[in-house]
C-alpha cells in the first residue's frame, strides 16, 4: 500500500484495504508490542445519549445530549457508510501504517509520528468541548468495529483515543519530506495538474438582490470525487444547530454549512504561509548555526517506526534536525537551510469551528476567526440579518522582506531578517455588504470579490497574490454583476448550473474567421458550421462542444502530451488579448495565432472523425455520470474552458469521459425565520456499493435537481426513513 490517505492522497479502495488486512491474520503483527486491541464488555453510555434519524437519501441527523455523543454519532454513521476508511485514518494519524500494511508506509508514518507527537503535547491545551468531541469521535469508532466483527480482521485495533483523532488535526510541516520540498524549489517545475481544474465556487446575496428579501448563501466546493464529503446535520439541543458537510474519518474538519442564524463557504485561495531561510554555520561548533550574534544548536530528533517484515516486524529509526526558527530541510555551502511555517504545530482547528457553528452574529462569527487557527481560504458569510461578507483568510507571516518566489532561500543572520508575526487580522482583504448586493469567489485573488467595490491592488504588498481573473471567475460576474434582476433561491440554484462555456464566446469568432480564410474542404466546411450553430454551451445535447474542446487542446499544446507544463505555455501564447487588469471581465480574448488555429481545426475533424465516426457528437453522448448502475449525460467543463460548473473526467476503457472531480457537493440556503435550503452530493452518503445511498443522487446531481433539506423537526419527522441508536439492536 503506497502511503494511503485522503485530503491531498488518496486511501485504497475498500477491497484493497480488506485483502491487505487479511493477509496479516494470524501473523501476530497486531500484537508485535504486546498491546492487544481494548474490549468494551457493555454499551458505552454515548449510545443512549445520541439518535440518529436518516432521512431521505441517507443523510444523517444526528441529536445529541452531549459532545461526546455527538462525536460518537458522527463517527459511527461514518463507519456505516465508509468502514475501514476511517479506522485506517486514524492509524495513519498516529503514525502506525506501517506496522499493519508494510514498509511502502514508511514515509507517511515517520511523518504522522511528528503530528502525533504534537497531539499529544498539546491535547490538553484543547478546549474541553474539543477534548469532548474527539473521545466521543474514538468511541464511536471503537464501538462500531467491536460490534462488526465480520467488516475487519480479528487483530485490526479498536484502542483509539481522543488523542489519536486529535493527531489528524495537527497542521505541520511532515519533517520526514521537508528535503524533498526543498529540493522541488530548487528543480525544474514538474507540475503535471492543470491550472483551475481543482477549486470551488462561493455566493452570496444581500436581502437587497433577492426576491424574499433574506440572504442567500451558495456552497459549491470542487474537489476529486473520493475527497470525502459527507452531508450532515449535527444537533445538541440548546447548543449546536449545524447542517452543512464534514470529512470523512473527523468530527470538524474544514467544513461549511449554515444554522439558524448564519452560514459561510469556504475556496481555497493558497497563499504563502512559509519561508526558507539561509542561516550562516558556525564554523567553530558543529550544528551550529550564527543568529543574533549567538551560536544555536541544531537540535537532533530521533524516530523510530515499526513495520510489517513478512510475520514478523522491523524497526526504521531516522535521525531529524529542528531549530527554534523551525525544521532543518538541507545543509550544505556553510548554509544551515531552515523552513518557517506559520501552519507548523497550529492545533486549535477544532476549537475554532465549534466556536463558527455556535455564533449567531457576524460579530460573533468574526471573534472566532480571530483565532486564526484555521490557516488560509476564502471565506464568503452570509446571514439572517442580512449581512453579507467576504475574507480573504490566511495565517500570513509578516516578513520584513518580499516573499521568496524564486526557489532561492532568504538570507537571515538575526530576528530583524525573519518574519516573527502574522499580519493582523484586520488588515486582511475583507468587505461587508458591498454594493450590488453579491459577493464571489471561484478561488482567484480577492480584488474582484464584487466589481462595484473592487480592492485596491496598490494597498497590498507582495505579500499577497497578484490580481487575476481567469474564465469561471468572469463568468460567474456574468451570471451575477450584469443581472440586476432579483433571485430567489430556486434561480441561483438554476444559474449555478448554466453550461456556458465562456471560452467558446472568447475565440470562436476569430476561429470561424481563421478557417473560412483558408478554402476549407466540404468536410471542414461543415464542421465550422457545425460550430457557428453551436450555442457555446456544454448542455448534454450540445453539439459542437466537444469539437471545439477537441480543438483548442490541439491548438494549446500541438503534439505534445496535454500536461500542466504544456497547457500553461500554450495558455501563455494562445491569446490575441491575454488577461489585463485594465479589462478584467472581457479578457482574454481572440487568437494570437489564426494559421496555427486553422491547422489544429482542420486535425480536430480528422480526429473526431476517427474517434467518433463523425464530428456531431453530442457533448453528454461522451460525458457521463457512472455510478453504481446509473450511467447518464453530464453538462459541465474544465475550469479554464470558462465553465461554472467545473468538471473534470478521466477516459474509461470504452472511450467515455467519467466525471472523477470538480463540481459535487452543492449547497444553497435562503436565510429566512427558518433557513430554506437544498442540495446534492453527487457521489452519495456512502462508498459502500451495496448501499442504496451509493447512487442515489447520481442521477439528480447530472441533471442539475437538488434536493430539498430537511432542517426543522416537523421535516426531519415527515421525511425519516430510520431512526436508531447507535449499535442498539432494536
Amino acid at each position: 500500500m503506497n502511503n494511503p490517505h485522503y485530503h491531498g492522497l488518496l486511501l485504497p479502495s475498500r477491497p484493497a484495504v480488506m485483502a491487505m488486512a487479511l493477509t496479516l491474520v494470524g501473523s501476530g503483527i497486531g500484537h508485535a508490542r504486546g498491546i492487544k486491541p481494548q474490549t468494551v464488555d457493555r454499551e458505552p453510555v454515548y449510545v443512549s445519549q445520541v439518535e440518529i434519524s436518516r432521512t431521505s437519501f441517507g443523510v444523517p441527523h444526528i441529536r445529541a445530549e452531549t459532545l461526546g455523543a455527538l462525536g460518537f454519532g458522527l463517527a459511527y454513521c461514518q463507519l456505516e457508510d465508509y468502514g475501514e476508511r476511517v479506522p485506517v485514518g486514524l492509524i495513519r494519524g498516529r503514525g502506525e501504517l506501517a506496522r499493519y500494511f508494510g514498509p511502502d508506509s514508511l514515509e507517511s508514518d515517520f511523518g504522522f509520528r511528528h503530528r502525533y507527537r504534537r497531539a499529544t503535547e498539546t491535547y490538553h491545551l484543547l478546549s474541553q468541548d474539543a477534548r469532548d468531541l474527539y473521545e466521543g469521535f474514538a468511541a464511536g469508532v471503537n464501538w462500531y468495529i467491536q460490534g462488526h466483527p465480520e467488516e475487519f480482521p480479528d487483530w485490526f485495533p479498536h484502542d483509539f483515543t481522543g488523542r489519536d483523532v486529535h493527531g489528524r488535526f495537527i497542521l505541520t510541516l511532515r519533517q520526514a519530506s521537508v528535503r524533498e520540498f526543498f529540493e522541488q524549489r530548487h528543480a525544474e517545475p514538474t507540475d503535471d495538474s492543470i491550472d483551475g481544474e481543482e477549486g470551488s465556487n462561493a455566493w452570496a446575496f444581500a436581502p437587497r438582490r433577492t426576491k424574499s428579501g433574506n440572504a442567500i448563501l451558495l456552497r459549491n466546493p470542487h474537489l476529486r470525487w473520493d475527497a470525502g464529503y459527507y452531508e450532515a446535520h449535527l444537533i445538541v439541543p440548546g447548543d449546536i444547530n449545524f447542517y452543512g458537510d464534514v470529512r470523512i474519518g473527523y468530527p470538524l474538519f474544514y467544513i461549511g454549512g449554515f444554522n439558524e442564524h448564519l452560514g459561510w463557504a469556504t475556496t481555497n485561495n493558497g497563499p504563502d504561509l512559509d519561508e526558507i531561510y539561509a542561516l550562516d554555520v558556525d564554523p567553530n561548533r558543529p550544528d551550529h548555526y550564527l543568529f543574533d550574534g549567538a551560536s544555536v544548536s541544531v537540535d537532533p530528533e530521533e524516530v523510530t517506526v515499526e513495520f510489517k517484515n513478512g510475520a514478523g516486524v522491523g524497526l526504521e529509526t531516522r535521525h531529524m534536525l529542528t531549530t527554534p526558527l523551525g525544521p532543518v530541510v538541507h545543509r550544505g555551502d556553510g548554509k544551515i537551510f531552515v523552513i518557517r511555517s506559520s501552519v507548523h504545530g497550529q492545533y486549535r482547528m477544532v476549537d475554532q469551528y465549534l466556536r463558527m457553528i455556535r455564533a449567531k452574529t457576524l460579530a460573533e462569527w468574526l471573534d472566532a476567526m480571530r483565532m486564526r487557527a484555521h490557516p488560509s481560504s476564502n471565506f464568503t458569510y452570509a446571514d439572517k440579518q442580512g449581512n453579507i461578507f467576504y475574507l480573504w483568510n490566511a495565517r500570513l507571516p509578516d516578513r520584513p522582506h518580499d516573499p521568496d518566489t524564486s526557489g532561492a532561500a532568504v538570507s537571515a543572520s538575526g530576528t530583524s531578517d525573519i518574519w516573527t508575526d502574522l499580519v493582523p487580522f484586520e488588515s486582511l482583504p475583507q468587505i461587508q455588504n458591498p454594493k450590488g448586493g453579491y459577493l464571489h469567489n471561484e478561488n482567484d485573488p480577492f480584488y474582484y470579490a464584487n466589481l462595484n467595490q473592487p480592492f485596491d491592488t496598490l494597498a497590498y504588498s507582495a505579500n499577497f497574490p497578484r490580481p487575476d481573473l481567469r474564465l469561471r471567475s468572469q463568468l460567474s460576474l456574468q451570471l451575477i454583476h450584469e443581472t440586476k434582476d432579483k433571485l430567489s433561491l430556486e434561480d441561483v440554484v438554476r444559474l449555478k448550473h448554466t453550461p456556458r462555456m465562456l471560452l467558446a464566446d472568447r475565440v470562436k469568432p476569430d476561429l470561424i474567421q481563421a478557417v473560412r480564410g483558408t478554402s476549407p474542404t466540404p468536410e471542414v466546411g461543415a464542421a465550422i458550421r457545425l460550430l457557428e450553430e453551436w450555442d457555446n454551451t456544454t448542455s448534454p445535447a450540445a453539439r459542437g462542444a466537444l469539437l471545439f474542446q477537441t480543438w483548442f487542446e490541439r491548438y494549446l499544446v500541438g503534439d505534445e502530451p496535454f500536461t500542466g507544463q504544456s497547457f500553461r505555455a500554450g495558455w501563455a501564447r494562445a491569446f490575441a488579448d491575454s488577461w489585463r487588469s485594465e479589462a478584467p471581465t472581457s479578457t482574454p480574448r481572440g487568437l494570437a495565432d489564426p494559421a496555427l488555429a486553422a491547422d489544429a481545426f482542420v486535425w480536430a475533424v480528422d480526429e473526431m472523425t476517427r474517434r467518433y465516426g463523425r464530428v456531431d457528437v453530442a457533448w453528454g453522448d461522451v460525458h457521463r455520470v457512472r455510478r453504481g448502475s446509473v450511467d447518464v449525460p453530464v453538462g459541465g467543463c474544465s475550469s479554464w474552458m470558462g465553465c461554472f460548473r467545473t468538471l473534470s473526467f478521466e477516459e474509461a476503457e470504452d472511450g467515455m469521459r467519467m466525471v472523477t472531480g470538480g463540481d459535487a457537493w452543492v449547497l444553497a440556503v435562503e436565510f429566512g425565520d427558518v433557513p430554506r435550503a437544498y442540495s446534492v452530493l453527487g457521489y452519495g452518503q456512502s462508498a459502500r456499493e451495496d448501499s442504496p445511498h451509493y447512487s442515489d443522487q447520481a442521477e439528480m446531481f447530472a441533471t442539475g435537481t437538488l434536493k430539498r433539506i430537511a432542517f426543522t423537526e416537523e421535516d426531519i419527522d415527515a421525511s425519516v426513513i430510520r431512526r436508531y441508536r447507535p449499535g442498539r439492536k432494536r
